[in-house]
């Protein structure tokens, strides 16, 4: 497994927890113990990673928690063979148990900013049925929280690895979608080194494991695992309407593009948006130059 110190613009030193009996999270736990919490939470086929610029523009003052969801970034690649040992189930509700238990690792009880990224919005809105009062502020940026918008068809890449077993042996064994996100997630150019970061940690087949098994879990329909949640965090979504919330948006994002920035906006009619023409998914790679400050202006506007 690769070290923190192997990839740019990521100084820190992550924590490691056994999340579950044999299975070790890594994250990140970064700022005053005491100040106001952020958290957050990556997607596929990112990890920590994708936050680490906004980590840095805000933990002089801020507690930035940015866990790498099994499976992802420097977590450990548990089986899900029915056999392994340890066995993990690559399900919605599994990260979201996991989010749960990392914060009550470590101690922390209280209200919180969730800051959220493609399947980080679902596993960060799932999370908050739970206590949707302790969420008191919101940085959402290319994500979901609700089902496909009618308007949008699901797309051919993503259905790839959903759907085709050939596609899924693919992926695990070119680690596909982690090199293809790393190459076209942006407009900008990124350099090797950062390339290498986003898909580097995911060569090898046991390491592609989870990019497979968060497209597999995707949830169309009244038949997936995951759908029930999905449909309870579309239903509060606008119960976040009275509370301060910052969108950031890549408009050139394959996935996450205008029909789910329509849905945001509709749900938080309020909140503050930045979309951008030329940003794509990872619009945080994209844009953090503009963005880290007016997150940074955003928050001290609206404390807890």
């Amino acid at each position: 497994m690769a070290t923190a110190q192997s990839f740019p613009d990521y100084p820190f030193a992550p924590g490691r927890f056994d999340v579950r009996p044999g299975i070790a999270m890594s994250y990140l736990d970064e700022g005053p113990r005491d100040g106001e919490v952020i958290v957050m939470l990556h997607g596929n086929p990112s990890w920590s990673f994708y936050w680490r610029h906004l980590v840095s523009g805000l933990s002089d003052r801020y507690r930035c928690i940015v866990p790498d969801h099994v499976g992802m970034g420097l977590s450990d690649r548990p089986d899900d063979a029915a056999a392994a040992s340890p066995h993990y189930d690559y399900t919605l509700k599994s990260r979201i148990d996991d989010l749960d238990a990392l914060l009550k690792h470590l101690g922390i009880d209280g209200p919180v900013t969730l800051a959220v990224h493609d399947w980080g919005g679902m596993i960060g809105f799932g999370w908050a049925l739970r206590d949707p009062s302790r969420v008191r502020r919101l940085v959402i940026t290319n994500t979901a929280s609700f089902p496909l918008p009618q308007a949008k068809r699901f797309p051919k890449r993503l259905a790839l690895g959903r759907d085709s077993r050939l596609g899924g042996w693919a992926i695990r064994r070119f680690n596909l979608f982690a090199r293809g996100a790393a190459a076209f997630g942006t407009v900008r150019k990124l350099s090797p080194e950062v390339k290498r970061a986003y898909s580097g940690v995911y060569d090898g087949w046991a390491n592609a494991i989870s990019t497979l098994r968060f497209m597999q879990d995707i949830p169309l329909g009244a038949d997936d695992r995951a759908w029930p949640l999905l449909q309870a965090a579309a239903e509060q979504l606008p119960m976040y309407a009275n509370r301060p919330a910052f969108i950031a948006w890549g408009l050139r994002d394959f996935v996450f593009d205008r029909h789910f920035l329509a849905g945001f906006r509709a749900a938080l009619p309020n909140a503050e948006v930045q979309a951008y023409d030329d940003a794509g998914h990872y619009v945080l790679e994209d844009k953090h130059e503009e963005l880290v400050p007016m997150v940074r202006a955003f928050l001290d506007a609206n404390p807890l």
